[in-house]
Order: structure tokens, then sequence, then C-alpha cells
């Protein structure tokens, strides 16, 4: 008897839900009527992208955008010499994605799958049991630090390695790590790899990376020399404000990077974003803007919510993670009603959880004055 769709359907996306991202402006323009919003849910930039992206932007409209006709270079050569300038690494050692969720998902396709195990932590990004589950692979999620903890709800690599067995493919770990914001310090990087089985593969996804302070930062680049297990993965999405362009990348050993582009897709980053992307690398300026101002505005923020006793995690990255002391997914709903769109955590199994993206100065002012009208009613 022929099988059903259903039954064509293999285990491991039965076991999956959809990705759901930030709600979008649109959406609740459509839904409440409300003319004035502001996002604070999906962690991008709050000062929109490099200026250099957008003279490059304009200057591709200008010229009359005469390649679209074209399929873009399939391998990205001037990007990828670009980025490979940066870090002090040959170009056949970069991979591009289109964000760098594309090169999670590449690297589980590539070393996951029935029979193999992917391991990272509670609270981690949604992708990684995505992109394990989607091949059939095993997922383990390690318990995070506990609440008490000096970097509470943060990865605890000790038990990392108590998870990791001969089955086990990928390791995924963030830092710092979204949605918690919490990092790890390179010596607890270093070692880790250091007792990572040589046959396995670990994932340091450094998304956020640029708005870590200096002292916090590892040098992950020198680690590649050492370790040609690891694979480091960045993001032109959050700093450099392009997430509606869609460009990352992966900086690897040559053999994982061979193995890799064997199954990405032809011309996965497209030839606007391919043209932008290395605009973005030029603009130091902008980044230095958008990493201090996040530094004052992540530190006065946290300051207004801790005020009002809520308790933040702390945070190296773009966003603030806070206790809200209560189920976090009514007061996300109320400050809806009042413009503001934040992200609740329920579906992180944090439910008293909510995410709030670190903005400007009068994006976190309208935040915290619509948290406060939301409070003020319960």
């Amino acid at each position: 008897m022929a099988k059903s769709l259903n039954e064509q359907a293999h285990s491991g996306i039965h076991g999956l839900h959809a990705y759901v991202p930030g709600k979008p402006i649109d959406d609740l323009k459509r839904e409440l009527g409300l003319t004035s919003i502001i996002k604070l849910a999906s962690n991008e930039n709050p000062f929109g992208v490099a200026p250099a992206v957008k003279q490059a932007f304009a200057q591709f409209v200008g010229n009359g955008a005469h390649d679209l006709h074209r399929y873009p270079d399939g391998g990205g050569y001037a990007l990828k010499q670009k980025i490979a300038a940066r870090h002090d690494i040959e170009a056949e050692r970069v991979t591009l994605g289109n964000g760098s969720n594309d090169v999670l998902e590449l690297t589980a396709r590539v070393f996951l799958g029935p029979g193999k195990n992917a391991v990272f932590s509670q609270y981690a990004f949604a992708v990684y049991p995505i992109v394990a589950r989607a091949v059939n692979a095993e997922t383990r999620m390690v318990p995070a630090l506990g609440a008490g903890a000096d970097m509470p709800y943060g990865h605890d690599l000790d038990a990392f390695l108590d998870h990791i067995d001969e089955d086990t493919g990928v390791v995924f770990i963030a830092s710092p790590n979204n949605p918690t914001g919490t990092w790890l310090a390179p010596q607890a990087i270093e070692a880790f790899l250091d007792a990572v089985p040589p046959g396995v593969v670990v994932v340091l996804d450094e998304a956020y990376l640029e708005y870590q302070a200096d002292s916090e930062r590892p040098d992950s680049r020198q680690w590649l020399e050492r370790y040609p297990n690891l694979i480091v993965t960045r993001t032109f999405s959050k700093i450099y404000g392009m997430a509606g362009l869609r460009v990352g990348y992966a900086l690897t050993s040559t053999e994982v990077a061979d193995w890799i582009n064997r199954i990405r897709q032809p011309f996965n980053v497209n030839t606007v974003a391919l043209y932008c992307a290395e605009a973005a690398l030029t603009d130091e300026d902008f980044v230095t803007y958008s990493t201090q101002t996040n530094a004052v505005q992540r530190a006065s923020l946290a300051g207004e919510l801790e005020a009002r006793g809520l308790i933040c995690l702390p945070s190296q990255a773009n966003f603030i993670t806070f206790d809200c002391g209560r189920a976090s997914t009514p007061l996300y709903q109320a400050m809806l009603h009042e413009g503001v769109i934040v992200r609740p955590l329920e579906s992180y199994e944090m439910p008293e959880h909510l995410r709030v993206t670190v903005g400007s100065e009068e994006d976190n002012r309208v935040f915290l004055a619509a948290l406060d009208a939301v409070l003020e009613r319960e």
C-alpha cells in the first residue's frame, strides 16, 4: 500500500515546528491599525544600514541595476577576497551563506544525519535543533547554568563534554548567545576546544561578536590554525544592518570549506547582497558608532529595567533579556497595543522572560514608557 504524504516526511521533520520570527511591523499595522510602531524584537541595528552600504546600493540602482539579469558570482570572489584580507586567511577557507543561518544548515547537511547527534545548550538559538532534526539527526540539549550562576542561563561547557560521544557530529556554541545575551570567556572556549575529540565539528556562532567589549572578545581566527574541526560563523545582518539582504560567512579549514561547498546551493548570495557587503567592510566608522552607542544604551536600558524590579540577564549583545516575574506573553501582547514589538521567549522555554533589542535613545524611551503603561494596568 502506498505511503501517505505524512508518512513520507521523515521522523525528524515530524518533531519540528516552523521558526517564528519577530512580528513584522506591517503585520501589526494591519491587525491594530497603528501608524506609529517601533520594532525591538529581532536584534536589528536601530541605526539602519551602514552609510557605505546605502551609497553602494544607490550606485547600483543608479547604474540601472544592469547586472540583475545575470546570475550572481557563484563563488563570491570579490567579497571572499575582502573577508579573507580582513581575517588574514586564505580565500578558499571562506564560505559565503545566505545569512549565517545558511552556513549552519550547510554544516548540518555535511556533518549530521541519521545515527548522529548534535549538541547545543538549553536557551540557545532555535535554528540549531531545526537544522539538526531536518537531516534526521538526534538533538542533545545541555542544561544551561542556573539562575544563580555567575553567568545565569549561560552555556555549561563541562556538561557539554558529558553529552559528546562517538556519534556526535556537531557541537553548536554561541558567544554572545541568542536569546540570552550571555557569553563565554575566551579561555573557557579554548579549553573546551582542547577537550573536544578532533572528529567532532565545533561551530562557534559569533553573530553578535562586534558588540562584545574588547576585553571579552576571543581571537577565534587564531584558533582555526590549531583546531581544524572548528567552524566560525559571522553575519552582516547585525552590526552592518544588512538583515534584509542576507549575507553571512564561515571561516574554516580548507578541507571543511571544500566539503561545505560541495552541497552549497549555486548562487546562494544574490548580486546586490554581494555588492553591498563589500562596501560594508569599508565602513569602520559605522561599526564603531554602533558598538559604542549600543554599549551605552544597553547599560542605561538595563539600569532602567532593574530600577523597575525586573531582573536582567548579563548581555554582551545588542539586546537584553529580562525576567518579568510573571508570564511574559500577556505583557508582549499588551505592548503590541502600545505600538512596541518585543520578543516573548515562551518558545525558548523561558515563559517569564522578554527579549528587547537595544534601540536608539528615543526607541528605548518609547519602549520604557510602553512597558510602564502596561505594568500600571496590571
